[in-house]
């Protein structure tokens, strides 16, 4: 049935997801600092934006395996296939407590949406009072002052608030979990003692924001920021301190039938905390805090067939990493087969982007782990990528591992960090000396255009070569070597002393000596190196230095 510009449609929850995973990635930090309940260590920005990625992605692949069938075409894929999709993936990306619960409020959402022909305001609020109630459900002994105080909040304000339209529900409930917000401070002991409001509940505002964004493509107005305050330890004592606290946390996916859940949530209601159970339909993920990380995992043995464990310490960041690793290691992110093999020659390990298809938080921290050293520089190489590295960073920090991210926009500063470093010398010095490098760098790309469309430099044909500046469009052309003649002499009049050219997969042959040539020729005391990068799809990367 055809969709009213009222109705949520599947590009909406598409739109949402990115969004969502945009701003938990750019309030990460933030949430991180403010986590005191139920444990205090400092990780549920990083959990919801994992449990997030994992929606997200697999919202993508139902759009990508949708165009696969049908070609590009102006069709989308169903609204219950993307929402399903949704819930499914955070459920099995779903980290710590604050990520499970996510996953539960998502599915709440799904199991509404999924079910109507129309994705109206009627059953937008049905959905967010499903999630809310489903939410409930899931944990074991709930706290008010918490995410779900804040999630019932929003469900209650999009009820009372009487909207015709999905994004005036959408708006009412992101404005109650706002007003709902500051409350929390005032509601739980632990975060009384901090000054802070709810992390979760924090993050859950984020998300609502965004889906007002998704619906009406006007972004909410910008949130007063909330007391950010350090807990001390004797703020975190109340709930896990070393002394009382249960030692792990332990979390893994479970297939197993209602009945036996059932008898799980009781068996591990008496093992430990912060017991949280979501999922159905034979497919769960358990998290629960407890002293005998064993008995947890047997009784999800005993329930059914339990798999991605995951035990951690509450005390591993203060644990010293193994002898055996090695010192320091760099792991780079690079976008083509032939500066796999050059930043391999120079010690890094490299994780490779594809075309459409950027490495997630996961791929990163494989990537870290395999370095196996005790201190990590992480070079994203990819504007885009900093709040997924950002992510992979603190997750291995848990793991007692030392690791600095330099924020590189691109490959080239990537190259040029990595010519300074030098393993030998103190961690903070090569890390200041790599940064400064990359910083120093200046970067352009060339790219051609897929269709007509409007730019900074002015419109694009489809074909058009494209000439962009510290990502920006600067110039436009019809031709690869005129095109980057014309990038290099506008970069090269504002000074620099190193040109870095990575040639792409097909470019015209001799494009690099000519290149070369013309810096030569054009701008004395200015030295040129050319790498082949294999990059698929751009033709060229310059950097200057």
């Amino acid at each position: 049935m055809p969709q009213s510009p009222d109705d949520l449609d599947a590009v909406a929850v598409r739109t949402w997801c990115s969004l969502a995973l945009a701003a938990l990635g750019a309030e990460r930090e933030e949430i991180d600092a403010i986590n005191v309940y139920p444990v205090a260590d400092g990780d549920t920005g990083t959990n919801l934006y994992l449990t997030m990625e994992s929606a997200a992605q697999a919202v993508e692949a139902v759009f990508a395996a949708h165009e696969t069938v049908t070609g590009p075409s102006a069709s989308v894929p169903l609204l219950s296939d993307a929402v399903r999709a949704m819930a499914h993936g955070a459920l099995i990306g779903a980290r710590g407590n604050s990520g499970t619960i996510l996953s539960q409020l998502l599915r709440g959402m799904s199991e509404e949406l999924a079910a109507v022909e129309r994705a109206d305001a009627a059953a937008l609020c049905r959905a967010l009072e499903r999630a809310a109630a489903l939410a409930y459900e899931a944990v074991a002994h709930p706290v008010e002052g918490t995410v779900l105080t804040v999630a019932t909040a929003a469900a209650r304000a999009a009820a009372a608030s009487g909207a015709a339209s999905v994004p005036g529900v959408a708006r009412a409930a992101y404005e109650g979990a706002r007003a709902a917000l500051p409350q929390t401070t005032g509601q739980l002991a632990a975060l009384g003692r901090a000054g802070v409001v709810d992390a979760g509940g924090r993050g859950l505002v984020a998300v609502l924001g965004v889906l007002v964004e998704a619906v009406t493509g006007e972004a909410v107005a910008v949130r007063a920021k909330a007391p950010a305050a350090v807990p001390t330890d004797e703020d975190c004592s109340a709930d896990h301190s070393d002394e009382g606290g249960p030692a792990f946390e332990v979390i893994y996916l479970l297939e197993a039938e209602d009945a036996a859940v059932d008898r799980l949530r009781r068996r591990l209601d008496g093992l430990g905390d912060s017991l949280v159970v979501v999922g159905g339909d034979g497919l769960w993920n358990v998290h629960v805090h407890v002293d005998d990380a064993g008995a947890a995992v047997e009784a999800g043995v005993e329930a059914g067939r339990p798999y991605r464990i995951r035990i951690t310490h509450f005390g591993a960041d203060r644990v010293a990493p193994p002898r055996e690793r090695a010192q320091r290691a760099v792991v780079a992110v690079v976008p083509g087969d032939g500066l796999v093999e050059l930043c391999a020659q120079a010690g890094a390990t490299t994780v490779l982007a594809r075309p459409g298809e950027p490495p997630a938080s996961g791929e990163l921290v494989d990537a870290i782990r395999r370095a196996h050293a005790r201190e990590v520089v992480l070079l994203p190489n990819d504007a885009d990528l900093r709040h997924t590295a950002a992510a992979a960073a603190q997750q291995v920090r848990s793991e007692g591992v030392r690791v600095a991210l330099i924020p590189t926009r691109a490959a080239v500063q990537g190259i040029a960090a990595l010519a300074v470093h030098e393993p030998d010398r103190r961690f903070d010095e090569d890390v200041v000396a790599m940064t400064s490098a990359a910083g120093a760098t200046r970067y352009a790309e060339l790219a051609v255009a897929e269709r007509q469309s409007w730019t900074t430099a002015g419109v694009c044909q489809a074909g058009d070569v494209l000439g962009l500046i510290d990502g920006d469009v600067a110039v436009i052309g019809t031709d690869v070597a005129v095109t980057a003649r014309t990038v290099l002499d506008r970069m090269l009049s504002a000074g620099g002393e190193l040109v870095t050219l990575v040639l792409g997969e097909a470019v015209p042959e001799g494009l690099g000596e000519a290149l070369a040539s013309h810096v030569r020729g054009r701008h004395l005391a200015v030295d040129t190196v050319v790498y082949r990068g294999g990059h698929p799809s751009s033709p060229l990367l310059i950097g200057i230095e």
